[in-house]
């Protein structure tokens, strides 16, 4: 009777590593088909309200005063929730952004919601 608890206790054992082994793969085939979903990268430098009255007035030349002061990280947002803030680059001839901070991913979470 000793052998057949312990050789049950093997197999469930088994069975129970199995299991998991079958979870991780499947999680990392699930992580591999999310890795080449395509999401849009934005990078807000700031906002500001205007009113109809003063769009039309805009023209070549014209400054609209946004509601973020110069030097202030900027908002990196992905598909629209804020993931981080970061400062403006340059990567050869072309625009790059440095990010400065990650916001918790928490946070994200509940913006989604």
């Amino acid at each position: 009777m000793g052998e057949e608890d312990n050789t049950e206790e093997q197999t469930e054992t088994q069975s129970i590593s199995e299991d998991h082994s079958e979870q991780t793969s499947s999680s990392a085939d699930n992580l591999r088909v999310l890795e080449n979903i395509d999401v849009k990268l934005t990078v807000e430098v700031g906002s500001a309200e205007l009113k109809i009255r003063e769009l039309l007035r805009l023209n070549e030349g014209s400054v609209i005063e946004l509601d973020r002061l110069a030097g202030d990280p900027l908002d990196i947002l992905i598909n629209g929730t804020m993931i981080a803030k970061g400062e403006v680059v340059m990567v050869g001839e072309r625009f790059g952004i440095r990010f400065v901070e990650i916001v918790d991913p928490q946070k994200r979470i509940e913006s989604v919601k």
